[in-house]
């Protein structure tokens, strides 16, 4: 009955203790699941720092936005706020504004809008150097984001490879040892899975995030292209008036 209890009471296979904590499951893992691991962990804090990153840089767009849309349907003049905006300006906003104002001002200044002809090629050189500047502008923005739908379409998978592997290494050592006890299964099975859980992680924020900021992003897109339409309107309109 002693001898019963001692066989009961230690490890099976004879393995001694086995440290199933995440960071012993990292260090008993074959090389190439710890560089996929690695891997992943690498991409998952580069994808949450982009995270906030973009969210950041979105809200202050579109703070940005608001502050210079309100400014410029108060009524002041559109040479004063280009004054006020200056050859700089520090959001996508108001660099379509100067971009559009810079062409209207040279094209004025030579009088290249005397007659209904240059008149419509300065309208559409405006509308040009907007649709320029707000692709530029977006592409900034926009930037990394790829990163994004990169991880979320692919760490699960790179997570299972890792899988793949540690089981494939668990069959061989089983072999070897023809010993087919827990103790001898559970660790390699655990190191595999482990790798497709650090997938998930890396996976499911970066997918997620990246469809909620490729929402903002299209919408922020929108509302420069309407600022820019209305803008055009107003020189148009402007022009026609100096006739």
């Amino acid at each position: 009955m002693d001898a019963f209890a001692q066989t009961a009471g230690a490890p099976l296979g004879g393995a001694g203790t086995i440290d199933m904590s995440v960071y012993g499951l990292f260090m008993q893992a074959d090389w190439v699941v710890k560089a996929v691991m690695i891997a992943l962990l690498v991409a998952s804090f580069w994808s949450w720092a982009i995270i906030f990153e973009k969210v950041l840089r979105l809200r202050t767009l579109k703070r940005s936005a608001q502050s210079f849309e309100d400014t410029f349907w108060s009524g002041i003049s559109l040479e004063d706020l280009y004054d006020r905006v200056g050859a700089k300006p520090d959001d996508p906003m108001s660099s379509v504004f100067a971009a559009a104002m810079r062409e209207w001002r040279r094209s004025v200044s030579k009088g290249l809008a005397t007659s209904a002809t240059a008149r419509a090629a300065l309208r559409q050189r405006i509308e040009q150097v907007m649709s320029v500047t707000i692709q530029r502008e977006m592409e900034a923005i926009e930037k990394r984001l790829g990163f994004l739908a990169t991880v979320g379409a692919n760490a699960t998978f790179v997570g299972l490879f890792g899988t793949v592997w540690g089981i494939m290494n668990s069959f061989g050592h089983i072999a070897q040892s023809k010993n087919t006890s827990l103790a001898v299964v559970a660790p390699g099975i655990s190191e595999a899975l482990f790798a497709t859980a650090i997938g998930l992680v890396a996976a499911i924020p970066a997918a997620g995030a990246y469809n909620i900021l490729s929402g903002q992003v299209q919408r922020y897109s929108h509302q420069l292209e309407a600022f820019a339409g209305e803008f055009i309107t107003i020189l148009s309109r402007q022009l026609e008036e100096q006739v």
